[in-house]
């Protein structure tokens, strides 16, 4: 089989590194210019992927990020007759617009929070009036991670709705939701549901949460609170109900449906849906994952993916993000890493790469996430430890990382 990947983050470099182990794959080509995915596959400028993989007599594209699904490239490839594992862009909306995430919800009697949506500020303030501190403001659309501020006084939230009105035709406000989160993973052709593992998430920038939110900064899998009874009740009030609702509306959604939850009092609440694996879950799920995973791909994108079975190694996994000082702010790329080849002596710690670039006999940072440093052990202390003794063992001081990450777990 042979497949073209696009994409050239973290996520993606961990979804060359688990699809080049595959004996189903004869070729495996990049969209890419990250150098740890040319260990993996035949990393190539691609200026589009429909032409390419005619050309190539490509069997399956997989997509990575989240820009190319919004802007229709799963429509465009049926349209050719080549299977993806990404949703059309009918299905990506799902990620691409809060406020049609939210209708979906009420149409499928999906649990989430309370909510308005707004185009206009001063019905987006008078309805914030009606909630408590804190506040939740979402810009309706992509932001990479960053479109949701949470506020703690009503000034600072007024302040959020016009900030977001800047780069989003809309606001959503919602009610803030009290518990704890999990991001869930579910690979499905719109028919089965594959159930694709469980993580914690870091997203504020500095230990102890604080700071601005960032795409993330670490990651545990699987969740350690998140027990089958859970899975569950999350399986049946959100999931399978959100794509039922999407199948009434002729969207065959094929691909991953990433949902973020927040466990409540009351269970199980939706707090969005993305498009795609998360960056940087989806890097620690590729560590966990003891099977192939090119038959739920395929099997996703081909509406195939009736009895494919999955097989999760008994260790618990840790992801640290190692990123550019400044990151998510401003920062500088051109300095050089040393050091990753020592790390991967050790069989149970792999490091991908999520922003560099090769400079001849050099690795130099190239972006704000630069580096996913991820770890197996027995439990989530062990992994944790291996995890960070990974991280002191690069030599890059210009990049830094949270020293908090599944402390406690």
């Amino acid at each position: 089989m042979k497949i073209l990947l696009i994409g050239s983050g973290g996520r993606e470099h961990a979804l060359a590194w688990k699809i080049a182990q595959s004996q189903l794959v004869s070729r495996l080509v990049c969209a890419s210019s990250n150098p740890g995915m040319a260990e993996a596959g035949d990393c190539r400028d691609i200026a589009d992927p429909i032409v390419f993989a005619k050309e190539e007599g490509i069997d399956l594209v997989v997509v990575g990020p989240e820009q190319p699904l919004a802007e229709g490239l799963a429509d465009r490839l049926e349209a050719e007759g080549i299977p993806c594992f990404g949703p059309v862009k009918a299905g990506a909306t799902l990620e691409t617009s809060k406020a049609f995430t939210k209708e979906i919800c009420d149409a499928a009697g999906v649990p989430t929070a309370r909510y308005g949506h707004f185009t206009e500020s001063s019905s987006a303030k008078a309805f914030l009036k009606e909630f408590k501190a804190p506040y939740v403001v979402k810009a309706d659309g992509l932001a990479a991670g960053k479109g949701v501020i949470i506020a703690d006084d009503l000034a600072r939230a007024e302040a959020a709705v016009d900030e977001l009105l800047k780069v989003s035709c809309s606001v959503v406000i919602e009610e803030f939701m009290e518990g704890w989160e999990v991001s869930v993973f579910a690979v499905t052709d719109g028919e089965s549901i594959q159930r694709f593992g469980s993580a914690g998430d870091y997203k504020r920038a500095h230990d102890g949460d604080e700071g601005p939110n960032t795409g993330g900064m670490g990651a545990v899998s699987p969740h350690p609170n998140f027990s089958r009874e859970l899975e569950d009740q999350a399986y049946a009030e959100i999931i399978e109900p959100t794509l039922r609702e999407l199948k009434k509306r002729d969207i065959a959604y094929r691909g991953v449906l990433y949902a973020g939850l927040m466990i409540t009092a009351e269970g199980p609440k939706l707090v969005e849906y993305n498009c795609r694996f998360g960056d940087p879950e989806c890097q620690i799920l590729m560590r966990r994952l003891r099977s192939d995973v090119v038959p739920s791909l395929w099997g996703a994108a081909t509406g195939r993916l009736a009895g494919v079975g999955l097989d999760w190694k008994d260790e618990a996994g840790v992801l640290v993000t190692y990123a550019a000082e400044g990151y998510p702010g401003a920062y500088e790329k051109g300095s050089e890493i040393q050091g990753l080849d020592e790390v991967h002596k050790d069989f149970d710690t792999y490091v991908f790469h999520a922003g560099t670039k090769n400079d001849g006999e050099k690795i130099l940072a190239n972006g704000g996430r630069v580096l996913s440093v991820t770890a197996l052990g027995d439990d989530i202390p062990s992994a944790r430890a291996k995890a960070y003794k990974a991280a002191e063992t690069i030599d890059w001081p210009e990049g830094f990382y949270r020293t908090d990450i599944a402390k406690g777990l």
